[in-house]
């Protein structure tokens, strides 16, 4: 069972690098193998909501987080291997690729090598404290007693093969057993995946998370910062059985939309069963994860961006009342309209949030007056990140605090840039200012 998600909140937490900008794949990706790579990427696009299945991959990565595992393979073996098991496979429907004799025999030597070392890890390394790999660890022990690969392990590792000896090898790895051949390779994969996140958990001190049970409604993350800041600033939030919904309110650049992410990416990779940038963290399984940060208008079905937080909201309402289980984010809600309507449409919105206790709800907003109304709600919490005056400059703590906050610094900053002199000045000014520039 995966989670449900979409492009939007994978966008929004910036899961995948793209330009210049790295994303938070790009910590946990560490991998030896091309193999390991596309597995991880797709964990990523397919998160986990079933309890076990979550549990289960916690328990394998921090095993190996324990034992301190070290990836057992060699790259370049694998590479060869990789090249040569699968270039003819011609998924994109392209023109045929062939290897060339060298090739060929450089895949078949690097296969006889990997035969080799995974036999005796599988007999002797480290996954006998793995204990939820024991069925796997068995099954690659009866693929590799398999009477078909005999030959492969009565060469040496590092025998030079015969004209004949690799056009046989060829024919058995190639052809006959090419499907139990990427069977072990699908096995190394996930092990390349497993200790490569198990190292990054170590390297950066990140925790695995407690799983609760779906429907106990438990979301507590403690110390949570976002992973790809060298200076991140921890919060802690708790929304247990009973709080359902949190309102959030601060000024602009007091640091929300950073907050935001890095609850929302520690909810989406805990359910990927991967350590999580936090001190703590305990969750109840969910069924969907659902963010919107930053939502493009839709100029292709020509919906403004109120329109398209409106479709929004309607997506994730008819989510909630097929019984859906959800983490539901909206940073300034309806921001896309004027004032009155956004009060309105934040009050029916959140109201209607109060009463889904099995989901959590995070919500921002300036509109502060509709948390005067929202406090008559049992199951909603207001926090705010604070700004400070030093003089005439905003100072920010970063640091999340119960209440509500009416702090607005626009005009100042506006103000200190000496945006309103300038204009002012007129067109010499404009000229001083394309100098500054």
């Amino acid at each position: 069972m995966y989670l449900q998600t979409d492009t939007q909140t994978m966008e929004d937490l910036r899961l995948f690098s793209k330009a210049d900008t790295q994303g938070i794949y790009d910590i946990y990706n560490q991998s030896f193998t091309r193999g390991g790579q596309a597995i991880m990427e797709s964990m990523f696009k397919k998160p986990l909501s079933d309890r076990t299945a979550i549990q289960q991959r916690i328990n394998i990565i921090s095993a190996f987080a324990e034992l301190n595992a070290t990836f057992p393979f060699d790259g370049a073996t694998l590479d060869n291997v990789e090249k040569y098991i699968t270039y003819d496979d011609n998924l994109d429907g392209g023109s045929k690729v062939t290897l060339s004799e060298k090739e060929t025999q450089n895949g078949i030597a690097a296969v006889v090598r990997l035969f080799h070392t995974l036999r005796q890890y599988v007999a002797n390394g480290e996954l006998g404290g793995v204990p939820e790999l024991e069925a796997d660890r068995m099954a690659v022990s009866v693929l590799l007693q398999d009477p078909a690969f005999a030959p492969v392990f009565n060469e040496q590792p590092d025998a030079r093969l015969s004209f004949g000896a690799v056009t046989a090898f060829d024919v058995l790895i190639r052809v006959k057993e090419k499907r139990k051949v990427l069977e072990l390779l699908r096995f190394i994969y996930h092990l390349d995946v497993y200790i490569s996140v198990a190292r990054v958990a170590l390297q950066h001190s990140m925790v695995f998370p407690k799983v609760h049970p779906k429907g106990t409604a438990i979301l507590h993350v403690a110390g949570v910062y976002h992973p790809l800041l060298k200076h991140a600033v921890p919060n802690t939030l708790e929304m247990p059985p009973a709080r359902n919904l949190v309102f959030l309110t601060g000024a602009n650049m007091a640091g929300k939309s950073t907050f935001l992410r890095s609850f929302s990416t520690a909810v989406y990779i805990a359910h990927m069963g991967f350590p999580v940038a936090a001190a703590a963290m305990e969750f109840s399984v969910l069924d969907g994860v659902y963010t919107t940060i930053n939502l493009p208008d839709n100029l292709g079905i020509g919906a403004s961006h109120f329109y398209a937080e409106v479709l929004r909201v309607k997506k994730i309402a008819l989510e909630l009342s097929a019984g859906k289980s959800l983490f539901v984010l909206f940073d300034e809600l309806f921001r896309g309209t004027n004032v009155k309507d956004a009060l309105e449409g934040t009050l029916a919105v959140c109201s209607a949030f109060t009463n889904r206790k099995a989901s959590k709800f995070i919500i921002s907003s300036h509109i502060i007056e509709a948390a005067d109304e929202l406090r008559k709600k049992d199951s909603a919490a207001f926090y705010y990140l604070p700004t400070r005056m030093n003089g005439a400059v905003p100072e920010y703590t970063y640091t999340l605090q119960e209440g509500v906050t009416n702090d607005k610094h626009g005009m100042i900053i506006i103000s200190n840039e000496g945006i309103l002199e300038i204009l002012k000045q007129g067109n010499k000014g404009g000229k001083r200012l394309n100098k500054q520039l």
